[in-house]
């Protein structure tokens, strides 16, 4: 199955920190049944230097790039105006480490 790597950038206004904090748990409940299900290869924040949240990085399977873009059109943190700009590209992994 295809995989993809989206690179998705939180807005960089000031009130950007508190909507991602208050969109976070709900990104979380619906994102949990896609890692389970192997739709979620990887996930997680990127980091500005102080070490804040300014967007998110994951690896997905999906059948399709029309199922990464079904995915993101109900994605909180889509939906939320967290994510402001959002890059996604084919991707194969080919290494990964055992956490």
């Amino acid at each position: 199955m295809p995989q993809y790597v989206v690179t998705a950038r939180d807005g960089g206004d000031a009130g950007a920190p508190a909507r991602r904090m208050a969109a976070r748990p709900l990104h979380l409940e619906k994102i949990g049944p896609m890692v389970a299900d192997g739709r979620i290869i990887l996930g997680g924040a990127l980091l500005d230097d102080a070490g804040l949240m300014i967007g998110s990085v994951l690896v997905v399977e999906f059948a399709d790039r029309a199922g990464v873009d079904a995915w993101l059109a109900v994605e909180p943190y889509v939906l939320q105006g967290v994510w402001k700009d959002i890059e996604v590209a084919p991707f194969r992994v080919a290494v990964m480490a055992k956490s």
